[in-house]
């Protein structure tokens, strides 16, 4: 067994800064946009396989162990979510229905900033709490990119729309994951991230509009944005609190899309804005005024559409919504994954590395145990619900087949990426390099409410979950937190609600964006346009945690 080193040159500062190697130069070379994203992460990869040799000691079969552990884990259940997402997409696009769907969109309004808060936050935050993991931006920008919206645009704002329902994403899976690690009560930290999160519902869509569309823009719906971001927040706050962290997502993202709809029936702006560009950017490099298809064709420009034609183009997405919902319940994966699961310990890998003081009290041994439950995977209900809505629309058995390869064929770059992104993040957590970056936050001494929150944020940039991040540094953050004599609740959920705003950067995050919009090679782009966004979004988040910590009224919310 070998057992992690945290200070390999008994200097904090060298050894944070060797860490931190491999995710400064992912994020140079992608933010360069002169290299592609796959090229990148394999790069990438090799830098973090030769740091964790060379510098952090861990020998070189566990690396290479766990970062093939990383491959498998990027494929499924990630790269399998996008793979169906975009297969069920090119399938409605190819048979018209979703150019019906996004008329029926415009028809609701055709007001590009009340789109964007319907289609980006609301229904992008439904797909988060029911699938999660990537799902909810390949939907939305598909989406917007149907509309109209130029790339960068459906990519970037479908990142920062996706960021206050993260926390409570895949029915709670990362309040469950850091439950896991602390030992704490997940109905108590889901209704601690509840009294922080709610603050950023009603931010966030102000922030959305204000970036697409000025601040003068969006003023001029202002109305809108807060009846969006009041109905989405109070919901939140009250299920976490007096229900469970489980259907937060869902039930909050429901009432917001019917007070939005139902407000928009009674009200309209002064000026209807119909440009789909950003209104603050050049985007001369991929403006689409078209809708990207993902290889399938250019989806055909539907004349005007009859009720039961917008009721019909609804029902692929109305059958993916349903599926997904039952595929993230409890009972579900209780009733398939003790039949269809096939638990693979990794030869030479499992329980053969020891997280060490100050990372955890006591030495633990690191389990590295592959659990295919390939039935119970978001990715196998989104293809079934695929299946069923390409019946639905008429496609034959032998189309719908080929149709999934030319897929896999169109994401090929995609998925390479995806898994290289997960195997550096895999690896970086079995070598110990990622506690080195953490352990960096958690000398901050009295600003530890502040950078621990950072810290959620570092987490969730480097493996593009919540629930990895929350997995990775809870019990850091428990640890630390005891230490410093804060609350280990608040700190706990901190990381979280901290990690929600480094989703936007993720390179995982960022190639679903380009994969859903068909812009691909732009993924620099992407990553320059959100990143401020995030680290400002991020710090707001901290310095509500830094109040919540020692300023009064705040810290009456604090749970204990």
């Amino acid at each position: 067994m070998w057992s992690q080193v945290y200070n390999p040159f008994g200097n904090a500062t060298l050894s944070t800064i060797a860490a931190a190697i491999p995710v400064v130069l992912l994020l140079v070379m992608i933010a360069s946009g002169k290299v592609k994203a796959h090229i990148a992460a394999v790069v990438a990869l090799l830098a973090a396989i030769a740091v964790s040799v060379f510098l952090f000691t861990m020998p070189a079969g566990l690396a290479t162990r766990a970062a093939l552990f990383g491959v498998a884990t990027g494929m499924f259940p990630i790269g399998w979510i996008i793979l169906n997402v975009i297969f069920l997409y090119r399938l409605t696009v190819e048979r018209g229905w979703f150019a019906t769907l996004q008329q029926s969109v415009g028809d609701l309004t055709t007001d590009r900033r009340l789109q964007l808060l319907l289609v980006a936050f609301a229904f992008g935050a439904f797909f988060e709490g029911a699938g999660g993991f990537g799902t909810p931006v390949a939907v939305t920008g598909a989406i917007l990119i149907g509309l109209g919206f130029s790339p960068l645009a459906a990519s970037g704002l479908s990142l920062i729309a996706n960021t206050a329902p993260v926390a409570y994403g895949a029915l709670g899976a990362p309040i469950q994951g850091l439950a896991s690690v602390t030992g704490f009560d997940p109905y108590v930290l889901g209704a601690m991230v509840g009294r922080q999160l709610p603050f950023f519902s009603l931010i966030v869509p102000f922030w959305l509009i204000w970036v697409f569309a000025g601040f003068r823009g969006m003023l001029q719906v202002w109305p809108a944005i807060l009846v969006c971001g009041v109905s989405f927040a109070i919901p939140q706050f009250l299920i976490s609190n007096y229900i469970n962290p489980w259907i937060v997502d869902i039930g909050a993202s429901l009432i917001s899309m019917a007070c939005l709809v139902g407000f928009m029936r009674v009200w309209r702006p002064r000026e209807v804005w119909t440009s789909p560009a950003l209104r603050t950017h050049d985007i001369s490099a991929g403006t689409m005024t078209q809708p990207a298809s993902l290889g399938a064709g250019a989806a055909p420009v539907a004349p005007k559409a009859s009720r039961d034609e917008i009721i019909r183009a609804w029902v692929p997405w109305i059958i993916l919504s349903v599926i997904v919902a039952i595929w993230g319940t409890g009972w579900f994966k209780a009733l398939v994954n003790p039949i269809f699961t096939w638990s693979y310990p990794i030869p030479g890998l499992h329980n053969m590395v020891q997280k060490v003081a100050p990372i955890v009290a006591n030495p633990t041994a690191e389990p590295a145990v592959f659990a295919f439950t390939y039935m119970s995977y978001t990715g196998t209900g989104v293809l079934i619900a695929a299946i069923i809505a390409g019946f639905v629309m008429g496609f034959s058995p032998l189309r719908l087949v080929t149709a999934w390869f030319e897929t896999i064929w169109v994401l090929r770059y995609s998925l390479i990426t995806i898994a290289a992104m997960l195997a550096i993040g895999t690896l970086t957590r079995f070598s110990g390099v990622d506690a080195t970056l953490g352990l960096a936050f958690a000398g901050t001494g009295i600003l530890y409410p502040f950078f621990g929150t950072l810290l959620g944020w570092l987490g969730v940039a480097l493996t593009g979950s919540d629930t990895a991040s929350n997995v990775l540094f809870g019990g850091l953050q428990k640890i630390t937190s005891e230490q410093l004599g804060l609350s280990p609740i608040l700190m706990a959920a901190a990381n979280s609600s901290g990690g929600v705003m480094g989703k936007m950067i993720d390179a995982q995050s960022i190639v679903v964006a380009s994969t859903a919009t068909n812009w691909f090679g732009h993924e620099g782009s992407i990553l320059r346009f959100v990143f401020w966004h995030s680290i400002v979004l991020a710090c707001l988040v901290g310095g509500l945690v830094m109040l919540q910590a020692y300023v009064s009224p705040f810290t009456d919310m604090v749970l204990h």
